[in-house]
């Protein structure tokens, strides 16, 4: 590994590290070894290849992981990959609770890095599910048509930022939580910001 593929922000990242330290160091050096960039995006190592995001190492409470930001799209051969949830559509992650693990696994992880790089140089893309195919809670629905308005605010957010709210405002079971949801984030809608800005 030369000293020039590592970024500053990541050794501060991993020396900053109080819970996956060692964990991090040898992930960084199986990543690296694939001849990947060295990034610091959302806070977290990022890998890229020609600009392209590869894989991200970010930790948890309970694990930390190597997430491929097309996961969906690698053959998961040895059934490792997981979908951190049912709303996430392209990303897959390799979770790991201890340094050994990821030794044992390291041929592998570099298969896989190397297969997810294979899928950027053929310009692959995940088929994300369209926005038309949420269902967009009555009680947005009412506010649409109460305030047009707000429905042209909300078709001109993005759809990353539709699809998070309607999956925020669905989630709750009831229509009364659902309305103060609703309520609560309106202004937000109308300022075109999504639901974490």
């Amino acid at each position: 590994m030369t000293e020039n593929k590592t970024n500053p922000k990541v050794d501060e990242f991993i020396n900053k590290s109080k819970k996956w330290k060692k964990e991090y160091e040898k992930l960084r050096d199986i990543v690296l070894d694939c001849e990947l960039t060295e990034e610091f995006k959302w806070m977290h190592p990022c890998y890229t290849f020609e600009k392209k995001n590869i894989v991200i190492i970010h930790g948890f409470k309970e694990y930390c992981a190597l997430l491929f930001h097309k996961g969906a799209l690698v053959k998961d051969t040895n059934g490792i990959l997981i979908q951190q949830t049912e709303n996430v559509q392209a990303a897959r992650q390799i979770r790991f609770t201890n340094v050994q693990e990821i030794v044992d696994m390291e041929p592998i992880l570099k298969a896989y890095i190397y297969e997810a790089i294979d899928v950027e140089k053929a310009g692959l893309e995940v088929n994300f599910k369209k926005n038309t195919e949420l269902v967009i809670p009555e009680e947005l629905q009412n506010k649409f048509n109460e305030i047009p308005a707000l429905k042209t605010a909300f078709e001109g957010l993005t759809p990353g930022r539709q699809r998070a709210y309607i999956l925020y405002f669905s989630g709750a079971k009831q229509s009364k939580t659902r309305e103060s949801r609703v309520e609560k984030y309106m202004q937000q809608i109308l300022n075109g910001k999504g639901l974490n800005d």
